[in-house]
């Protein structure tokens, strides 16, 4: 049990920090560099239902209730993160939204996509005799943890550049987002 729970919790953790993989980790980057430290519970409930619509989906995924093409979703994957940068830009150096609960359905929704891009690759790792359910739990635990992580050293590059460099977070949103949104606008196309 300890060794399966070890297994998938590393594949997780490995899902989200493996640089091949970079749509992941600019998902996080995007979605966290707007935060401060002193944000940083709001920031982790936000990436916790990232992880929840994430896992919602990959069950779905896995006992085939949802499935989309893979060439679909790795594409909705970009769009995702081409409307968070967007939407960064768009909103950097306003007060922070009043309704936290709009970025919950929104950030929700992503998960979901984001977690079907990763169904079919899930499938094949499991055992139709195995607790699907408890695998992706695991599975879960891992990219959780591996998106702290992500959030950790975005938030400490954050404080860096605007507490020691003093860019403004107004500034430092908008150059981040922007290097971010060239670099998907690039894979869309």
């Amino acid at each position: 049990m300890l060794q399966s729970f070890l297994k998938f919790f590393e594949l997780g953790l490995y899902h989200i920090l493996n640089f091949d993989g970079h749509d992941h980790i600019l998902f996080v980057i995007i979605v966290s560099v707007p935060f401060v430290f002193k944000d940083w519970k709001r920031l982790l409930i936000i990436i916790s239902v990232f992880t929840l619509g994430h896992t919602l989906s990959l069950i779905l995924g896995v006992y085939d209730i949802v499935n989309l093409n893979f060439n679909i979703t790795q594409w909705l994957i970009l769009i995702t993160i081409l409307f968070m940068a967007i939407y960064n830009i768009l909103m950097a150096g306003k007060p922070k939204q009043r309704r936290p609960y709009l970025m919950y359905v929104i950030v929700l929704f992503f998960g979901l996509v984001h977690g079907l891009g990763f169904a079919n690759a899930f499938e094949s790792l499991v055992h139709p005799k195995e607790n699907i359910i408890l695998l992706i739990l695991e599975f879960s635990i891992g990219i959780e943890i591996g998106q702290f992580i992500i959030v950790l050293c975005t938030l400490i590059l954050s404080f860096l550049f605007q507490f020691i460099f003093r860019f403004s977070n107004r500034e430092w949103v908008l150059v981040i987002s922007s290097i971010i949104l060239g670099f998907i606008l690039q894979l869309i196309l």
